[in-house]
């Protein structure tokens, strides 16, 4: 396949940014995006769908991710850190890449639901 981005994520709770008493919870969360296909592509925008426990939605539209557009050759990965702030200790994330390919093909890469939780909350 010509066009295919593999997106890996791992997520931290920050207590140290946390306030559950005034119902602020800090994540941070780490993305790899790797090029698996064939055919070198750029990361033009991101879209974040970010869901707290109580059902409140955040969507985040942009360019790039932490400021920046990588452009990834067959077999090349980026890696970045970003954060999220909920109202509750447990929420979830998912969202899309949109990318442009050097053969001019634009495709968008899915990134499948992700958790969100303060340590000990889930059982």
């Amino acid at each position: 396949m010509s066009h295919l981005i593999r997106v890996d994520v791992e997520t931290n709770y920050l207590p140290d940014q946390s306030d559950p008493d005034g119902r602020r919870f800090v994540f941070a969360y780490t993305i790899t995006i790797r090029n698996e296909g064939s055919e070198p592509a750029k990361l033009m925008r991101r879209h974040w769908v970010i869901t707290d426990a109580d059902g409140k939605v955040q969507e985040v539209h942009g360019d790039g991710v932490v400021g920046e557009q990588p452009h990834l050759k067959p077999g090349q990965g980026f890696r970045y850190s970003s954060g999220a702030i909920l109202e509750t200790p447990v929420g979830s994330m998912q969202g899309s890449y949109s990318m442009l390919a050097d053969d001019g093909a634009q495709f968008d890469t899915l990134i499948a639901p992700f958790r969100l939780a303060m340590p000990g909350i889930l059982h």
